[in-house]
């Protein structure tokens, strides 16, 4: 029985097209290597989960990168906004059999195996499984059974995200995750565990 399954959305690490806000500080290339790293974080804390793993693709699924196809089963994310691409990869996974499915981003060097082993367990007694991040969006979210009220009519990318899906789950049980920081801007940059010194030097007296 399919129990089990973990969605990852990720984006093409390309120049110029990933961590625009947090290039507008460092640069385009200097964004894309942290970029890049935070990719290589999320591998590594997810890999050794005991559950069945995917990666959406934002554009082009890639056969040889750092998701192995021995850990890793790779799709590519629908079309629309976040929202219609969060709601479409559910219900593929929920049509595929699973039963508990929880998506994260590629966005938080805060993120640990063991939350995401934790929220797996909270789901088995919760309806939803959310966690906030400090900008007001969410960086993790699990799901029993598709729900297309809580993807829908939401400003993607704003402060008020997180707290518009928490009242479209006020009947539901729901729990909630510690709230971590995302890296979006420089100054999420700074204030993660993130190494951003080996970037420049001379953004450490920024």
């Amino acid at each position: 029985m399919k129990t089990d399954a973990l969605i990852i959305f990720t984006r093409n690490p390309e120049l110029g097209k990933v961590k625009t806000r947090l290039a507008k500080t460092i640069g385009d290339e200097k964004a894309l290597i942290v970029y890049n790293d935070l990719l290589l974080h999320t591998k590594n804390e997810t890999h050794a989960i005991k559950c069945d793993k995917f990666v959406f693709y934002d554009s082009v699924i890639v056969k040889e990168d750092i998701w192995s196809q021995d850990f890793y089963q790779k799709k590519r994310q629908s079309t629309g906004d976040l929202g219609q691409r969060m709601q479409d990869a559910f219900a593929s996974l929920f049509e595929m059999g699973y039963q508990n499915c929880i998506i994260i981003g590629s966005d938080l060097f805060d993120l640990k195996a063991t939350l995401i082993e934790t929220a797996f367990k909270e789901l088995k007694d919760h309806d939803v499984v959310i966690g906030r991040a400090e900008d007001g969006g969410y960086y993790l979210l699990g799901l029993k059974k598709n729900n297309t009220l809580i993807f829908q009519n939401k400003d993607w990318g704003t402060s008020t995200v997180f707290e518009a899906t928490v009242r479209d789950l006020a009947t539901l049980k729901v729990c909630l995750l510690d709230t971590l920081n995302d890296i979006d801007t420089f100054d999420d940059l700074k204030r993660s565990s993130y190494d951003w010194a080996k970037l420049n030097p001379v953004l450490v007296s920024k």
